[in-house]
């Protein structure tokens, strides 16, 4: 199987989650050496581990990387896990991609959508009974849910797709087409791989088999991801989640969920989002969250879906 984004946080856990389960796991990272280090660092057999290079802000680098992948490494790919993602709130301007697009739009979705689309044909070869693709979300794109409605700096929204529909080159920034805010665009790429999922499991899974399914597996108020907020809100931030809301897990625990999604036969369902809600006991029970109509609505995921076929240089 292969998993993004493991030199730190979710990722790295869920890869330990995952060898403890007996699995071969590939990692894709920027740095392989980092993510080696990384692994190291929990114990991780070398033998059940690949590190692959992939910056997935670079439509390009997600090429190269597949195409490493197909030649070098034997074996089948039974499953695959979207993790990583970029979060930089603090920006003024928004950074662009080699191929132009805003940073993380183009990191947390569209290098993971082409990623997606090329591994297809290897995951429909797989003979493993099981096969699924699985997408981190966040609460905080889903307003079916308190954070998802929170409006700072503004709750995730796709607009017309204006954005989209012009390239997504400068000086456009935000797939509605309107002003550049740096947390709303992380919001907005979240939004759109829990749209991918959904409409994965619309378009594919019938004929292929394939299990596509999605988690928030809790508040990791403590994650890497977080490294570029302010300080003072690195340190009430964790405070806040578990003292106020019970929504706080740990990066171990976070990890475990994700295996379990992955390679459990209770999460062998398509089409689920699935969360823990603030039950973040080690025992507590996963559910099937219901998703927003911006998550959900087949009209609006059929039109991200051709537009970022487009982007990516595939439509």
């Amino acid at each position: 199987m292969l998993i993004t984004g493991t030199t730190s946080g979710v990722g790295l856990h869920a890869t330990r989650a995952l060898t403890a389960r007996g699995w071969t796991v590939i990692t894709a990272n920027r740095d392989p050496v980092r993510a080696g280090s990384a692994t190291d660092s929990l114990g991780i057999p070398h033998s059940q581990l690949h590190h692959l290079r992939i910056d997935l802000g670079d439509l390009e680098s997600v090429r190269a990387g597949v195409e490493t992948l197909v030649d070098s490494i034997g074996g089948d790919l039974d499953a695959l896990v979207v993790n990583a993602a970029v979060y930089k709130p603090r920006l003024k301007q928004p950074e662009r991609s080699p191929q132009g697009y805003e940073l993380s739009m183009a990191t947390n979705h569209l290098g993971h959508f082409l990623l997606i689309q090329m591994l297809l044909p290897k995951l429909q070869q797989s003979s493993h009974p099981s096969r699924r693709v699985v997408i981190l979300g966040t609460v905080t794109a889903n307003s079916k849910e308190l954070g998802g409605k929170i409006p700072i700096p503004a709750p995730a929204d796709l607009g017309d797709l204006s954005g989209f529909a012009a390239g997504f080159k400068a000086p456009i920034a935000m797939a509605s087409g309107k002003a550049f805010k740096p947390g709303k665009a992380y919001k907005d790429s979240k939004l759109c791989n829990m749209i991918t999922t959904q409409e994965l499991h619309r378009r594919l899974h019938a004929s292929t088999g394939i299990v596509f399914s999605s988690l928030y597996p809790g508040c990791v108020a403590d994650s890497p991801l977080f490294r570029n907020t302010p300080g003072i809100f690195q340190r009430v931030f964790p405070w806040f989640q578990k003292n106020i809301t019970g929504g706080y897990v740990t990066q171990g625990l976070a990890g475990e969920r994700v295996a379990q999604v992955v390679a459990d036969h209770d999460f062998g369902v398509s089409g689920v989002h699935w969360s823990w809600g603030n039950r973040q006991k080690k025992d507590g029970r996963q559910f099937s969250q219901e998703l927003s109509d911006k998550a959900s609505n087949p009209d609006t995921a059929a039109k991200v879906w051709d537009y970022s076929m487009q982007l990516v240089g595939l439509g």
